[in-house]
């Protein structure tokens, strides 16, 4: 891809995750946005990303791959990681070597380097001084994540909170938890999805989730949606050829 159609692409990229600023979209959809778009147009070969509910404790909300979701519960097991780091300091935090803050944080270490990840970038999830949570992105070899890159993610963090933000406002009407809690329900409604289409086409996790996100868009539906419909309903044969 030229750079010219690089920057064409990525900009697509922000344009959906402007249309997540419309009432009525999926704060679940944003996050698969987010980290989709981050590993498309960044060196990043996975991220994962961890959202907060209103005690300040986090949650997985998105990640694109099963590798990727294992060491974000791994930090949140430990409750330490840079992940973490990045959420509680507001900060960026780059590590080019993980093997070197094995010291630091051990359980994320040994679980990130088991998962084939040799570098990371946690980018947090800023809203004026509120921050909602934090984004990993990881790479296959040693290195920092470049300049250019770091600054797409970190723009893109950016209007992913904003995202969240204006989801939140549209809950001041109903109990804040409520509607953290519908969040978190939704993701879980996603992996009880993964698992049906994992189980009904004989594939891993990872390709369920495509074929989920595959089908969300050929229905133009949210992922938690078309992810409601693969674990409550029947699926017709019309319905069965459009997922798969």
């Amino acid at each position: 891809m030229s750079p010219h159609d690089e920057t064409k692409s990525a900009a697509a990229v922000f344009r959906a995750l402007a249309d997540t600023l419309k009432p009525g979209y999926d704060v679940l959809d944003t996050m698969d946005v987010l980290v989709q778009g981050c590993t498309t147009y960044t060196s990043a070969v996975a991220a994962g990303l961890l959202l907060a509910d209103v005690r300040g404790v986090l949650h997985v909300a998105a990640s694109t791959s099963e590798r990727a979701s294992d060491v974000e519960e791994g930090q949140l097991g430990a409750n330490d990681g840079p992940c973490l780091e990045a959420y509680r300091s507001g900060n960026t935090v780059d590590i080019p070597n993980i093997a070197r803050v094995k010291g630091t944080w051990p359980a994320f270490a040994d679980i990130a380097e088991e998962r084939g990840f040799h570098a990371v970038h946690a980018v947090p999830l800023r809203f004026g001084q509120q921050s909602f949570g934090a984004m990993n992105l990881f790479s296959a070899a040693p290195g920092p994540l470049g300049d250019r890159d770091a600054a797409l993610a970190a723009a893109m963090a950016r209007y992913a909170a904003k995202s969240v933000e204006q989801h939140r406002k549209l809950q001041q009407n109903q109990a804040v938890h409520s509607g953290l809690q519908n969040m978190l329900d939704g993701r879980v409604l996603i992996e009880q999805a993964k698992g049906v289409l994992a189980q009904r086409h004989g594939v891993p996790m990872d390709q369920a989730f495509l074929i989920l996100r595959a089908a969300a868009a050929s229905a133009h539906v949210s992922l938690r949606d078309m992810a409601t419909k693969c674990v409550t309903h029947p699926v017709s044969d019309n319905e069965q050829a459009m997922i798969s």
